[in-house]
């Protein structure tokens, strides 16, 4: 049962990356109402409000009473931000190098290491019952949410409102518009409490509210699945029903790097060409159920493999079109902010803000400021 269109937009909250319950829209950073970029806040919309009054006799079909609706809205409206963000969506693939060196970067896995010390044994109750590996649920949660500091604080209401009012996929957001209003009949959030990214993902695992109302758990037992408290354990224990329930084996890995594991274990994939194999098994495909994509499977995986001890990737990546290694790639970036053209981090991926930086260098020494890295601009910056 796949929840969205979801095939790894990069979205996860944590990475800028979404979720695999969600609909491809990052998560905003933790920061309280006051941290809401202005577009993110609710503006006066004559047309949203009319869809809403005859949105409120279609919910009232479906068994929502008029209290939850009146609460569910109350401070509720249309985000502007939200119908931008989901308009300028492009379809675009990172390679397999980028989103690892993202996704399992040693930042993350010592946040993940020091997140799965601090909660080992919830970890490992959660994997008795489910039977999911505790450090693949640690590694989910530091994809979705950066190990929860990247929940998103947009009120869901207003986001899953929006844009079923859009229209670009309105079915699909009335659907979860519907399913949010539930979870807050239901008791298990506030309407207030209840907030996420931009599109309407929520919590540290970033679940979309079908999802919610499919796999939630109450891990903690008392009476609410509360995937947005601070403390993690129904998030945690929610992500391990969902891959439980869609096909998850105990006691099976989700895969390796060739030579790590046996050939026979799985098939072996390839998702970049050149670039290191592996084997996967039916654990793998479990994981593609939460986000449909190799790559974020893989980082699952290998960041799971990170924060249980083991080691980095053996196998080596080519060059990229501009004949660029990783390390190429980070020497590029540390000459540039040395130079005070500042990429924001020398982590090899060239994205916006090292585009950003040698746009701005081209143009200080006269060159067109295509923003594209290269050979030449690499030697030119020694």
């Amino acid at each position: 049962m796949r929840h969205s269109r979801r095939t790894f937009a990069f979205g996860l909250a944590a990475l800028g990356l979404t979720s695999a319950c969600s609909t491809g829209g990052g998560a905003l950073g933790p920061a309280a109402a006051a941290g809401v970029p202005d577009d993110l806040r609710p503006v006066p919309n004559a047309g949203y409000d009319a869809w809403v009054a005859a949105f409120k006799g279609r919910a009232s079909a479906q068994g929502i009473s008029a209290n939850t609706l009146a609460q569910g809205f109350r401070g509720a409206g249309y985000l502007p931000g939200v119908v931008k963000r989901d308009r300028n969506q492009t379809e675009f693939s990172r390679s397999l190098e980028d989103y690892l060196a993202i996704a399992a970067s040693d930042e993350r896995v010592s946040k993940g290491r020091a997140a799965f010390a601090r909660h080992r044994s919830t970890l490992n109750a959660i994997e008795n019952r489910y039977g999911v590996a505790a450090e693949i649920v640690a590694a989910v949660w530091g994809l979705e949410s950066y190990f929860g500091e990247r929940r998103g604080n947009v009120p869901v209401v207003s986001a899953t409102s929006t844009l079923a009012f859009d229209g670009r996929r309105g079915a699909f957001f009335e659907k979860q518009l519907i399913a949010a209003l539930k979870i807050l009949q239901n008791g298990d959030i506030t309407a207030d409490r209840m907030t996420g990214s931009w599109a309407g993902a929520m919590g540290h695992t970033q679940f979309i509210p079908t999802s919610y109302q499919a796999f939630a758990v109450d891990f903690t037992g008392d009476g609410r699945r509360d995937i947005w408290s601070e403390d993690p354990s129904d998030a945690l224990a929610s992500t391990a029903a969902y891959l439980s329930r869609n096909g998850w084996t105990r006691g099976v890995k989700w895969g390796g790097e060739v030579g790590s594991i046996p050939a026979s274990a799985g098939s072996v994939i390839q998702p970049q060409a050149g670039g290191p194999q592996f084997v996967v098994t039916s654990n793998f495909r479990a994981l593609k159920r939460y986000n449909n994509s190799d790559s974020y499977a893989i980082g699952v995986g290998h960041l799971a493999d990170r924060i249980a001890g083991g080691g980095p990737l053996r196998g080596s990546f080519p060059p990229d079109a501009n004949g660029l290694t990783k390390d190429d790639r980070m020497a590029l970036q540390q000459r540039l902010t040395a130079r005070g053209f500042d990429t924001d981090g020398t982590d090899g991926v060239i994205g916006p803000n090292s585009r950003k930086a040698i746009s701005a260098y081209q143009a200080s020494v006269g060159l067109p400021a295509t923003g594209e890295p290269s050979v030449d601009l690499l030697r030119r910056l020694q």
